[in-house]
């Protein structure tokens, strides 16, 4: 590793495996952890969500993202179809 060249933080790792994982339309992240990044917040929309119930989601999420949760004090999830998450938007 070159000295310039910083680890990857667990949310870059996180965001860098759903992508890898999963046909992403929209994430968002947000640290509700005051900045320390313990705790994340993810809103994920992808039309590999299309007919899955929301549980089959998170443990989807949660699969691809075990080792990064594990490091975690909270982590919490939104998963939308793109459908659902266009509706959401109007609300």
């Amino acid at each position: 590793m070159d000295v310039d060249e910083q680890p990857q933080t667990v949310l870059q790792t996180m965001e860098t495996k759903l992508k890898s994982n999963l046909k992403i339309d929209f994430l968002e992240f947000i640290d509700t952890s005051g900045n320390c990044g313990s705790s994340y917040s993810v809103t994920i929309v992808s039309p590999d969500f299309n007919k899955k119930m929301t549980l089959a989601r998170h443990k989807l999420v949660n699969q691809i993202l075990s080792d990064e949760i594990a490091q975690l004090h909270a982590f919490s999830q939104k998963t939308f179809t793109p459908e659902q998450f266009a509706k959401e938007k109007t609300k």
